[in-house]
């Protein structure tokens, strides 16, 4: 009898469950909105967990089963997610009614996680707006243009060790090059200190700097946590980031910033700008130490791995496309010989064919696959389909821009499976404003860093392609296949490549 009882109630439980479920969907089908069907209570989260394809072709495919409609509906657990397709939603959304989704989803604890919940990407509603009007002014171009000779110093370097090796040592994996030259670029530009991750290839700030971004399905379990359970977050006191990382970024930064106030020491590099702005306020909030601080870590997490991945992704499409690769160093051979060798900020920034590979590489290898917005306050969605009926959006609702999949729709972009440079020269604004190109988000809340990411990559890319060529080898993987198995856009055999010195100069 207690068998059958405990039998009977999960039955009991099951269909309880699945009739609440199909509940959620049947405001949707009356208002005429395509929905994912999924499983119940769980919804598609378990393709993060239990993956069957790469998330962007998950994203990509979800995205593609309703072609005409502005928006669909998926789930997450038992909230409804409302996935953006239109691109004058989207700056409807993000832009003429950015009072209506202020804030990302992220909901990390500040007391657990300072390091980590602190920063701009984290941050909501009056603290984010505050905190942004102070440290906007430090993404200036005068700021990166001072910031630039380091980013050289360090691309430099880069070039003349990749065009100086052995011709048995030239076969390379270009993320672990490329993850190493990011490392030290950032450890330059942003902390203020010398690195040489090619020579102490296991030196502790590279070290901690690729432990800060192993977001394995543990940190992906943690950050779920956060986001549905925060009072469990709360109450075990979790963290995202190892606590030895946190620690070591935490006293290198407050060492740093000690060090430059006790003897007035001064560098065109982040902390320096952010510490030039300390004390400043903003409706009553001032930078402090660790706000400095966890804006300088987001370079870490931001882009020691993004920036890294977007590098060796655009290097990956001019060394598998010859005529790309040929225009790309005529281009840089013409600015060399009108810069007397060494490349300025202004003639790098006019380097039109660059900037189109760069645009063209983010728009089909974005640096964040996907983004979202949390609704702050009602808002009525416009019917999605001809003939279906507007929705409004709750105060908590949440929405999801799936900037992958968007850059990819023929809709937007002409053979979007092809990589076009020269789609993004010429009218290049009209591109990159369109509401399809995404690749650093959109609106207020487009990453503040976007300028500092890409300066990073087109100075690599100019030192690097300016002493050495790319050749596809036995290694190179053609066409890219995607990982299976990470919420990050990577390729499943990495990028392998024969580096070859030029003998230009």
């Amino acid at each position: 009898m207690v068998l059958w009882s405990i039998v009977l109630a999960l039955i009991a439980v099951v269909f309880t469950v699945i009739y609440y479920y199909n509940r959620f969907y049947t405001v949707f089908e009356e208002h005429g909105i395509p929905y994912v069907k999924s499983i119940p209570v769980i919804g598609t989260i378990w393709r993060l967990f239990f993956p069957k394809e790469s998330f962007s072709i998950a994203m990509q495919n979800t995205y593609n089963i309703y072609r005409d409609a502005k928006y669909i509906v998926q789930y997450e657990f038992t909230e409804p997610i409302f996935v953006i397709r239109d691109s004058e939603l989207i700056k409807s959304i993000t832009v003429k009614n950015f009072d209506h989704f202020l804030n990302h989803q992220a909901s990390l604890v500040g007391e657990t996680d300072p390091l980590f919940s602190r920063n701009l990407f984290m941050l909501k509603d009056e603290i984010w707006k505050n905190l942004r009007n102070i440290v906007t002014p430090t993404f200036t171009t005068s700021k990166m243009k001072a910031m630039f000779p380091l980013m050289r110093n360090c691309a430099k370097r880069y070039g003349e060790i990749l065009s100086k090796l052995p011709d048995d040592q030239g076969i390379l994996e270009l993320k672990d090059i490329f993850t190493r030259c990011i490392t030290d670029a950032i450890a330059s530009c942003a902390f203020g200190i010398s690195v040489d991750s090619m020579t102490d290839r296991e030196n502790i700030f590279y070290m901690m700097g690729k432990r800060a971004n192993n977001f394995n399905k543990f940190a992906l379990f943690k950050i779920t946590i956060a986001r549905y359970l925060p009072l469990v977050y709360r109450l075990f006191r979790l963290k995202i980031i190892d606590v030895n990382v946190d620690k070591f970024f935490e006293k290198l930064i407050a060492d740093n910033i000690r060090e430059r106030e006790e003897k007035g020491i001064n560098r065109p590099d982040m902390i320096q700008l952010l510490l030039e702005i300390k004390g400043k306020s903003a409706s009553g909030i001032e930078l402090t130490n660790m706000d400095i601080a966890s804006q300088a870590f987001i370079f870490i997490l931001g882009g020691l791995e993004n920036v890294s991945t977007a590098m060796c992704f655009a290097a990956y499409e001019i060394g598998i496309n010859e005529e790309v690769q040929r225009k790309l160093q005529d281009e840089i051979d013409d600015v060399l010989a009108n810069c007397n060798g060494e490349v300025t900020y202004e003639a790098l920034m006019n380097m039109k064919y660059l900037d189109g590979i760069v645009n063209e590489s983010l728009r089909m290898y974005p640096i964040v696959m996907v983004t979202d917005r949390l609704c702050s306050k009602p808002f009525e969605l416009p019917p999605t389909l001809p003939g279906s009926k507007p929705y409004v959006i709750k105060k908590g609702g949440y929405i999801q821009i799936p900037i992958y999949a968007i850059q990819r729709d023929p809709r937007y972009f002409k053979e979007p499976e092809k990589f076009i440079p020269d789609r993004f020269i010429g009218d290049a604004k009209k591109e990159v404003n369109s509401g399809a190109f995404l690749p650093f988000g959109i609106g207020p809340r487009m990453c503040v860093g976007n300028r500092f990411a890409i300066l990073v990559i087109k100075i690599l890319l100019f030192e690097l392609f300016a002493k050495c060529h790319l050749k596809p080898c036995e290694k190179t993987t053609i066409p890219m296949q995607l990982n299976i198995g990470t919420a990050t856009m990577i390729p499943q055999n990495g990028f392998w490549f024969k580096v070859e010195p030029r003998n230009v100069r």
